[in-house]
């Protein structure tokens, strides 16, 4: 077991070496400014029916503002690859960057949206403008709740790295290492298939198809990633607040994953509802573990 960790260790090292990450960050970049060109080229030729658009069809490709959607959807790849970078160093890390992911998601889709704007005389009473104000109120309001996490997230007490807690580390590093080549396998599969899809003349070009390729599956795979970590987590640690704080931003991850099939307005609520009761756990924790003299209860 001790040469499996340190073969996770070295190799979780190499994927992750700042270097590394900085060369992806910089590629992801630049595909993403070419992937917007790609998309604005694609509007404009459907625009003059200079494409069959039959199999163009979808409304990423009815305007130019949702040219957008390709460089921020490359963009939340390279937050997923962070994600599994954060995700060895502490539970918490790891959430907020999800929370930053759905933040990116719900931004993705407001731009996507923003084109359907009813500008009629009747504006008050078109179901795109409403959902387009549900999206930016939430928004704001995922925003300040993820400004408040990360306020409540300085407060947790530094502790030493003991070597249980090191061995601990290293187990959450072969997690992230798994779910790395689980979710680019993945993404490798769902891909051949929206290629096969396109081949036969099936409509590729979507929200809902492009979503499919990755983001619906990836926070299933996350809740079970959370959850091993988790059941490893009990044989390194009895403390009950931060089994209960693991146990609570676990649901709150199943919380984000229900938001992607729910219906429009419902999403949004979910998804508050989910970094809400993740902030609530954290504050509960922090209450606990570093109270204020406030904080005491005589």
């Amino acid at each position: 077991m001790s040469s499996l960790r340190h073969f996770a260790d070295r190799s979780f090292d190499r994927l992750f070496a700042p270097k590394l990450r900085k060369n992806i960050e910089n590629s992801i970049l630049l595909l993403a400014g070419v992937g917007f060109i790609i998309h604005l080229t694609l509007v404009f030729l459907k625009k003059y029916e200079w494409l069959d658009t039959q199999f163009f069809q979808g409304s990423l490709l009815n305007d130019p503002i949702s040219a957008i959607y390709t460089p921020f959807s490359l963009i939340l790849i390279y937050e997923v690859y962070l994600l599994l970078f954060y995700l060895p160093r502490s539970f918490t890390s790891c959430v907020v960057k999800q929370f930053e992911i759905i933040s990116l998601i719900v931004i993705r889709k407001i731009f996507k949206d923003i084109p359907t704007i009813d500008l009629g005389s009747e504006w008050y009473y078109s179901e795109q403008n409403l959902q387009l104000l549900t999206d930016l109120i939430g928004f704001l309001l995922l925003f300040l709740l993820i400004y408040w996490f990360y306020s409540s997230k300085k407060r947790l007490p530094v502790r030493e790295i003991a070597p249980s807690l090191k061995r601990f580390i290293n187990s959450k590093k072969i997690v992230s290492l798994t779910l790395l080549t689980t979710l680019s396998l993945m993404s490798v599969y769902s891909l051949s298939i929206w290629l096969m899809d396109a081949i036969k003349g099936a409509p590729a070009f979507t929200a809902q198809k492009i979503d499919g390729l990755f983001f619906n599956q990836f926070f299933t795979i996350l809740i079970l990633a959370d959850v091993i970590i988790l059941l490893i987590s009990f044989r390194y640690t009895e403390e009950y607040s931060k089994l209960i704080r693991n146990t609570g931003f676990i649901i709150a991850t199943i919380l984000l994953r229900l938001s992607f099939s729910a219906t429009d307005y419902f999403k949004m609520v979910l998804i508050l509802i989910a970094v809400g009761f993740a902030l609530l756990i954290l504050r509960i924790y922090n209450a606990m573990e570093n109270p204020r003299p406030s904080d005491t209860i005589v």
